[in-house]
């Protein structure tokens, strides 16, 4: 049975261990517990972003710290504004149009970001 499973095509093996979770939670009806993980998920993720941006800010800040006044701010608040936006996408979640304004607000705040980083080390 061993080498049977260990055979399997791999995307088929997912499949069948997705579906015996399902099964799981169905019939030991655990939806609540399902709904606390998954909120619980949201924030280490929430929090992992936070934390990988902020040792990205700690390693280059020397560096950044010789940029202009004007890309600094623009840098800076591109990079709250997207911890912002979805800090709220986490915690209230968005539905219909405000899913497209939350994806144009990640957007544009990219782009600036990477904008200033590359006129910054564009070696001309």
């Amino acid at each position: 049975m061993r080498r049977f499973f260990r055979e399997m095509n791999p995307t088929l093996r997912g499949f069948l261990i997705l579906a015996l979770i399902s099964v799981i939670i169905v019939v030991l009806n655990l939806y609540g517990t399902l709904v606390a993980i998954g909120m619980l998920a949201r924030i280490a993720f929430f929090l992992a972003i936070a934390f990988f941006l902020y040792l990205v800010w700690r390693e280059r800040r020397s560096e950044i710290e010789t940029w202009e006044l004007r890309e600094r701010i623009v840098f800076y608040g591109s990079a709250l504004l997207i911890v912002a936006a979805l800090g709220t996408y986490f915690w209230h979640g968005f539905h219909g149009y405000d899913e497209l304004g939350f994806i144009g607000v990640l957007a544009c705040a990219a782009f600036a970001m990477v904008r200033v980083w590359r006129d910054r080390h564009s070696y001309r």
